[in-house]
């Protein structure tokens, strides 16, 4: 979907989880890859995906792990799939009741069939596709340029491609843009090789695991220190 397309994002936030419309169809068996949406409305729903060169899905054990910690943080949240690829980590926040989600995704090919699967699963009210790289979304979309595509979030999703030492990227120009709102949490996958990130002096790494060759992290952006509030 080009950028300037597709569905609006409702504003209102849920203090329940949606109730969910049963898939208009199955997912066609034509050989594409899929993935298993693992809890939520849309639990044991399968999502196809591309088959594209370093398209890699946050396996479900990682998942399992981010969702467990987002557990009581999810429901009515806003949420940023920065590199969605398949879209597993935002759909997943749908799943689970998430208010809203926006996912970014350079590739055509993944992000027109990341818009299919939102229409069969019916989660197209509650998403937005903007095709369209990580680094330039994050640059001009954000905060100063109007935000055509919402902001700050309650919850990021960062899991660039592996082998580019990205995080190390990308983390400044999502802090520097103000995508989190204060108290916000972001979660960043790298390969295990990595390490722990390093993240800005107002952000607390709250959790850090690895599984196979995945390292993975939760974050929280605390205020930054001239935000903070004074004494009387």
């Amino acid at each position: 979907m080009n950028e300037g397309d597709g569905p609006g994002i409702r504003a209102e936030y849920l203090t329940m989880p949606p109730k969910f419309p049963k898939p208009s169809k199955l997912p066609p068996k034509d050989g594409r890859n899929s993935v298993r949406i693992i809890g939520g409305g849309w639990r044991g729903r399968r999502v196809n995906f591309p088959d594209l060169p370093g398209l890699r899905p946050t396996p479900d054990r990682v998942r399992e792990t981010l969702y467990n910690w987002l557990q009581h943080a999810i429901v009515g949240t806003r949420c940023l799939d920065l590199f969605a690829g398949s879209g597993a980590l935002g759909l997943e926040a749908l799943s689970r009741g998430a208010a809203a989600v926006v996912f970014v995704e350079q590739a055509q090919a993944a992000a027109r069939a990341l818009v299919a699967e939102l229409a069969r699963l019916g989660g197209t009210p509650r998403a937005r596709v903007v095709e369209m790289g990580a680094s330039r979304f994050l640059r001009t979309a954000g905060e100063g340029h109007g935000r055509p595509y919402g902001g700050p979030f309650d919850i990021v999703f960062m899991d660039p491609p592996f082998g580019q030492e990205a995080l190390a990227d990308y983390i400044p120009l999502l802090d520097a843009g103000g995508w989190l709102k204060t108290g916000g949490l972001v979660y960043l996958e790298s390969e295990k090789s990595a390490g722990a990130p390093v993240v800005p002096a107002h952000w607390e790494l709250l959790k850090s695991k690895s599984a196979g060759e995945v390292g993975y992290h939760l974050a929280r952006a605390n205020a930054r220190a001239a935000d903070a509030p004074t004494g009387p």
